[in-house]
């Protein structure tokens, strides 16, 4: 294996970069900052973290990503795909907010090692029933837990005083478990609350469409007019008519508008353990979703990302990120193409968007606690529309029933349980579909009486008596092994032939339990009297024959060319 060199992007960019680069980068950072803000606040609060972490997560990952990352244009930060991880995590007393940052810190050393180890490419791999399955199925999941913000739902609590108060609505992590709890409060139904959650999801999509046409204000994203407005008509209600129980995030997080400290988190050899299959489940998820976005970048832009690089990078961010208070991050599909649109070239505007959100941290923070929580749902419930790829689920249902029985496994396994598990079962499901695919289209038949012309012979050939011909079309490995188990038992209580030809022309590779199940089937006949012969077989196939030795089970002069020479031995040995 050659060395792997790490060859971020960020330094061919800065060969020759020019004023009118700059300037070009400079406003794409500039407004690629501004869309993050919402998304890296909404983000964080439905992950069960403080919005501040969100927007933490935002500058060191998207800063290193950028930095470090194999495509010019990736834009990176915390992501919906992680949230349903995250909340999971956290919400455990098991693990915290420590164990989240071990995993992710676990996670970034994995998707090194996927760098470093050039598998990029391995992960295009993963079928596609399954990353639609699995996004459909988190998409799902993150529109379920804004339901709660959305109606304004309450609970009663006892303070540490002994009084009886009411608190927003805590649900419990599992699907079916928040729609249940949702039922049993929906009495609490705040119709204000609602209607702030309705009217700012309808400004989020209708003023993209009521600005475009106007210089500067069309850059803004909808989400953000959605936050502005949202928050200004909440800070109305409530001064000048006196609604109350419209929540914000002030109402809920202490908000801290200053960078933090660098802390290591507290880890032992058993809580790695545990956090493993979440970790990997981090690393896969990070790796696909970024490697996607930076796959469509370039088809937009006709560039093409340095995949073992990209995942390098994401690997760093993912390790440094959690030492600042972060959460897992990858590169997000909607802020690259915010770039993209915006004139980003180089991973310079990915940069400066980092520098605008610390600015906005350190300067505008303060105000975010007036950000009504209905209008941040309304913020997600667009997210997961967009997440949901419904139109892209439908089709798919349409495909061959091995990739439907993929998608919907995929997708309720992670809606109902979780994501670890919907993966995992999903692989292994996609496998076991994709090995009866290849058993299909492996076929060995029985040829009798006569071989007619073909590509080896330009004359029928008689088959002579006391000899059997075997054709196999197709690869040799383990799930068509004992398909000559089932034609050997059909010659049982009729006469053995002495001969065997296994014509395997067209056989493209043969594994080592195929070539187990060769040596078997040879041994057996030779017990019984009966010499079996190979006919034309490829080189890359002999050559592994070769290595395992099975010449001397076989014998040398077993091994032939074609049928014409199969043929004659035959007679040799039947003579």
């Amino acid at each position: 294996m050659k060395s792997f060199v790490l060859k971020p992007h960020l330094l061919d960019s800065l060969k020759g970069y020019n004023k009118e680069s700059f300037m070009k980068d400079l406003m794409a950072g500039i407004i690629v900052g501004i869309v993050a803000l919402p998304l890296a606040i909404a983000f964080g609060i439905a992950s069960g973290v403080t919005p501040e972490k969100g927007i933490i997560t935002a500058i060191v990952a998207g800063f290193i990503i950028s930095a470090l990352g194999g495509s010019k244009v990736q834009i990176g930060g915390p992501t919906g795909a992680f949230i349903v991880i995250i909340y999971g995590i956290v919400t455990d007393p098991a693990y915290g907010l420590q164990g989240l940052l071990v995993a992710t810190m676990m996670a970034g050393v994995i998707l090194i090692a996927l760098g470093l180890f050039k598998l990029g490419a391995v992960i295009k791999f993963i079928p596609y029933p399954i990353i639609i399955g699995f996004t459909a199925g988190i998409a799902v999941t993150i529109f379920t837990t804004q339901i709660g913000d959305v109606l304004g739902l309450t609970q009663q609590a006892v303070s540490e005083t002994g009084e009886a108060i009411t608190i927003p609505l805590k649900t419990p992590g599992d699907f079916i478990g928040k729609w249940i709890c949702y039922a049993k409060n929906i009495a609490t139904f705040n119709p204000w609350n609602f209607l702030v959650a309705i009217g700012s999801l309808l400004i989020i999509i209708l003023s993209p469409m009521a600005v475009r046409r106007i210089p500067v204000l069309n850059k803004i994203p909808g989400s953000l007019y959605g936050i502005l407005l949202g928050t200004l008509a909440v800070l109305l209600m409530k001064s000048q008519f006196g609604i109350e129980g419209i929540d914000t995030i002030g109402d809920r997080f202490q908000i801290q508008a200053q960078l933090p400290d660098m802390v290591v988190p507290n880890f032992t050899f058993d809580t790695i353990q545990d956090l493993l299959p979440i970790a990997f489940t981090i690393a896969i998820l990070g790796a696909i979703e970024s490697l996607l976005s930076a796959a469509v970048a370039d088809g937009v832009i006709g560039d093409r990302h340095d995949s073992n690089t990209e995942l390098v990078a994401q690997g760093v961010a993912n390790l440094v990120t959690p030492l600042f208070g972060g959460i897992p991050a990858t590169g997000a599909i909607a802020r690259t193409m915010t770039n993209i649109n915006n004139g980003g070239r180089t991973p310079i505007a990915g940069i400066i968007h980092a520098i605008v959100l610390v600015l906005i941290l350190l300067v505008l923070m303060p105000y975010a606690k007036y950000i009504p929580m209905a209008t941040l749902a309304g913020v997600l419930l667009v997210v997961s529309y967009n997440m949901s790829g419904w139109r892209t689920f439908k089709g798919l249902l349409k495909n061959p029933k091995s990739d439907v029985t993929v998608l919907l496994v995929t997708f309720f396994l992670t809606v109902i349980f979780d994501l670890t598990i919907a993966i995992e079962i999903g692989l292994i499901i996609a496998c076991a579909l994709f090995i009866k695919r290849v058993m299909e289209t492996t076929e060995i038949s029985v040829i009798e009486n006569e071989i007619h012309p073909n590509e080896e012979t330009e004359e029928s050939l008689s088959i002579p008596e006391g000899c059997a011909v075997y054709e196999i079309n197709g690869p040799y490995f383990f799930g068509i092994a004992n398909k000559f188990e089932e034609l050997e038992s059909a010659l049982k209580g009729g006469n053995r032939p002495k001969v065997q030809i296994i014509r395997m022309r067209r056989v493209p590779f043969i594994d080592s339990t195929g070539i187990h199940n060769l040596t078997t089937l040879v041994e057996m006949n030779h017990e019984k009297g009966t010499e079996v012969i190979l006919s034309g077989i490829t080189p890359k196939v002999q050559k592994q024959l070769l290595k395992a030795n099975f010449h001397k089970v076989l014998g040398s002069k077993n091994f032939c060319n074609n049928i014409d020479e199969a043929l004659h031995r035959a007679k040799e040995l039947l003579a």
